[in-house]
């Protein structure tokens, strides 16, 4: 390692770690938007989460708090420097987008991942000069000027700390480890819980996509058709509503996705028409889900719901998106494509749902029961978390900064071999060797006998009678600190 305060190199130095951490470390797999798959993408949001963690746990910039808005710049200057492009989800490549987006439903793609292993290995092999050289000359175009000028623009500077190491690698093993033990420890202090087995018990929940039933015949000749025509008229539509909609029909079952593409639209004016069939459809396959999405832990429920009936926004928010962080990754994802259908509709004024109703208490009324099903949970505080849920669809999703902060210390804590138990971010008690503890509890014990025989000394309600009985029971169980407690008196006491 070397420090970041040795000019020219140290911004320089800064952006790259972020560039390799970021190749290194975004899930980048193949995506489905709309029925239509894109290859080696990674959503907006897990680019923010991934730089965050990175620069929280290597402390460039010492201890600055860094908020999730300025990563998101950091993550525009990025795009903008061509570390990345959006991938364009709309029909012949248009509308490709140019401002970078902190979202679940944002697609980007690497420009160039060829250099990937070229940059691992500068970073093992190289001298901090040959470092700055380097990488001034890889296939992103960073001028150190301009990088450290976006650095005091966000208030951020690079921290005068005598040595910065690339931090030695840890397992994904314990990395999700720490991740969900970070995560259950910051969620008990927002959430009181009765009983912690749900949540400690971790539930590997492997959702299956419909498959075809053997029942139908036409359906298994024909549902393979109807989901590429569902695709081709999707790929032809730039309304949102269709787009979200379309999204959820891949965890339908086949005779009903073949039921919707017959119905299809002949003429571009029906598109209303075709959108209530969707979601009646899509309604009323999750009115009959027996399971509900966010079935685990159902103990958090009320927990956040007693958060949103005190008005304690922030908190409820965050409870919310540590609960969601525990999901199975497939779950999260039926969950997400659901809850910004629900969003959409709910939100949009121009189609209305049903005639006498609000769009928003239809979309609760219609989907609330495949969200949660929580029978210890009354009604009212059930609708009130599924609006909070709607309501902020946007946000739900992402990880706080105050859990990155302490996945990031607890991480740093291992890679230096010290106790990651005192590196918590968090305090419900002190940790205490056996002897204190012996010591403690002695202490303790003796403490409260003296105060228990001094209030049977003392009360006076007490009858003479009443008050010797006691004093003898006192004296046969614990004589050491009777004598203590009476001294000289000891002798005149009638025991």
């Amino acid at each position: 390692g070397y420090s970041l305060a040795q000019k020219p190199f140290g911004a320089t130095y800064v952006w790259s770690s972020i560039i390799n951490a970021l190749q290194t470390q975004v899930e980048v797999k193949k995506r489905r938007q709309n029925l239509k798959c894109y290859h080696d993408c990674f959503i907006g949001s897990d680019a923010v989460d991934v730089v965050f963690a990175h620069l929280l746990q290597n402390k460039y910039f010492g201890d600055v708090d860094i908020s999730r808005a300025k990563i998101v710049r950091v993550c525009q200057a990025l795009m903008d420097y061509k570390v990345f492009e959006a991938v364009s989800t709309r029909v012949f490549g248009k509308d490709k987008r140019s401002v970078f987006e902190d979202s679940s439903s944002s697609l980007y793609r690497f420009t160039n991942v060829s250099n990937q292993t070229e940059l691992d290995k500068d970073y093992q092999q190289c001298t901090p000069q040959r470092h700055e050289k380097s990488m001034l000359f890889h296939s992103t175009p960073f001028k150190p000027e301009s990088l450290e000028d976006l650095w005091e623009n966000l208030s951020l500077k690079p921290a005068n700390t005598p040595q910065v190491n690339i931090s030695d690698s840890l397992s994904r093993q314990v990395i999700n480890e720490v991740w969900r033990e970070q995560t259950i420890a910051r969620l008990l202090q927002l959430v009181d819980l009765p009983l912690l087995e749900s949540l400690l018990e971790h539930q590997e929940i492997r959702p299956q996509l419909p498959q075809p039933q053997k029942g139908t015949g036409y359906v298994i000749t024909s549902n393979y058709l109807d989901r590429e025509i569902l695709k081709a008229f999707s790929d032809s539509q730039t309304d949102e509503w269709l787009s979200a909609a379309i999204d959820c029909l891949e965890y339908l079952p086949d005779h009903m996705v073949v039921d919707i593409s017959r119905n299809l639209p002949d003429q571009p004016d029906k598109a209303d028409t075709w959108k209530l069939l969707l979601f009646e459809n899509i309604g009323r396959y999750y009115g009959q889900k027996k399971e509900p999405l966010l079935s685990h832990a159902s103990e958090i429920h009320s927990g956040i719901a007693e958060l949103l009936v005190n008005g304690k926004m922030e908190q409820s928010l965050e409870a919310v998106q540590l609960y969601l962080k525990l999901l199975d990754s497939q779950v999260r994802e039926e969950f997400r494509r659901l809850l910004y259908f629900m969003a959409v509709a709910a939100h949009n004024s121009e189609l209305k749902l049903q005639r006498e109703s609000d769009n928003r208490m239809v979309v609760k009324r219609t989907f609330s029961k495949a969200i949660i099903n929580n029978k210890t949970l009354s009604r009212g505080k059930t609708d009130l978390l599924i609006l909070f849920l709607v309501d902020h669809q946007k946000d739900v999703l992402k990880i706080p900064g105050t859990l990155h902060k302490m996945v990031s210390n607890k991480l740093v804590a291992l890679q230096k071999g010290q106790d990651p138990s005192k590196i918590t971010g968090y305090t419900f008690c002190q940790k205490l060797d056996e002897r204190e503890y012996r010591s403690s509890t002695e202490k303790t014990t003796k403490n409260e006998l003296l105060s228990l025989l001094k209030a049977i000394d003392e009360d006076s309600k007490l009858s003479d009678k009443e008050r010797k009985r006691l004093l003898g029971q006192f004296h046969s169980s614990n004589p050491s600190i009777f004598m203590q407690y009476f001294g000289d008196r000891v002798t005149n006491m009638c025991v």
